[in-house]
């Protein structure tokens, strides 16, 4: 869709679904970043009233584990009234745009992580984010499990436990995607099965916690974004993909997303109300982060050279899949 279209139909669903008799949208722009989902920001006027700062979450392809607009509108709804901080949602969509969609708040602030991680701006913020993301985390594996999530969103398979859920669900892809050998990813399925950690509670797990996905002031971080791949599972697994190597972004010497050491994070996430954290167990779901990060990338570049997407982010992301596979071959070695 083009602006001017996004900014017809924007229009005339916030006249239905206000009951309003004037709707002033303006500055409609396709923001970059999102790989996966069209992002646009806009400001709308209800009757002359205050103007609000929005976001437009819309589909621009499907796929059979995508997550729909209405249940992640639903996980925001449950995080934020967890006092998670995330966008407020607004608005669930209706057929307007011939995609699904949702509005939600626009929160101003920086998301790409080169410029969190080296500008002197954020210098401060640095400070302070790894307790931070420990503390949040704390919050959103304490959201209440309603039974409208344990319903939609996906869950351990019955009998197993969420590390073994996980490792299956995610071997299963890479053999339906994965066209040529990759002896590295063969040898962390066989190293995460005979080292499966201890059975946990499951909880809400974000799934994609990591640099890239904040929104970040000279403060600190002012909002967690992309949600889409919430489920229920093991809480140490956010702890996991949190750490991995690519979110760091160069600052090899400081694990947590570039910017801190995992036993502040484990600190900030107990003080906060979280449980004690088994550093071991986060070491396994750190082995995994690497794995599941490097099918995505396969994942991701199968979907543009399959035709399903004409994104070029996506076939660059395939790109990155051999850095998954030598840190994988590092963590094996020392783990």
């Amino acid at each position: 869709m083009t602006p001017e279209e996004v900014f017809a139909k924007l229009h005339d669903f916030l006249l239905r679904s206000h009951g309003a008799r004037n709707v002033l949208v303006e500055n409609v722009r396709l923001l970059t970043g999102g790989a996966s989902r069209q992002t646009w920001s806009f400001d709308a006027t209800i009757d002359a009233g205050k103007t609000l700062p929005l976001i437009l979450r819309a589909d621009p392809r499907k796929g059979p584990n995508v997550m729909s607009r209405s249940v992640e509108y639903r996980v925001l709804e449950a995080a934020g009234d967890a006092g998670v901080p995330v966008p407020r949602v607004h608005l669930m969509g209706d057929d307007s745009l011939g995609v699904p969609f949702f509005l939600m708040e626009r929160i101003e602030g920086e998301t790409i992580a080169r410029r969190i991680l080296r500008d002197e701006e954020y210098a401060a913020a640095r400070a302070v984010m790894t307790a931070q993301l420990g503390a949040i985390l704390a919050g959103i594996h304490s959201t209440p499990l309603t039974n409208d999530l344990r319903e939609t969103l996906q869950s351990p398979e019955p009998g197993k436990t969420a590390a073994e859920t996980e490792v299956a669900r995610f071997e299963q892809t890479y053999r339906m995607i994965t066209p040529e050998p990759h002896p590295a990813f063969e040898l962390a399925f066989q190293w995460l099965r005979r080292n499966l950690p201890p059975p946990s509670e499951d909880t809400l797990v974000h799934g994609d916690y990591r640099m890239g996905n904040l929104i970040v002031g000279p403060e600190g971080i002012r909002s967690i974004l992309d949600w889409e791949l919430a489920h229920i599972g093991d809480p140490l697994e956010d702890f996991g993909f949190l750490c991995v190597r690519s979110w760091r972004f160069g600052n090899d010497h400081l694990p947590v997303a570039g910017v801190g050491q995992r036993e502040e994070l484990f600190r900030a996430y107990e003080a906060a109300g979280g449980r004690v954290v088994d550093s071991d167990a986060v070491r396994w779901w750190e082995v995994f982060g690497n794995l599941r990060w490097g099918i995505i990338c396969i994942m991701q570049a199968s979907a543009y050279l399959t035709g399903m997407s004409k994104s070029v982010e996506l076939a660059t992301i395939g790109r990155r899949t051999a850095e998954t596979e030598w840190e994988l071959l590092n963590l094996m070695e020392t783990t």
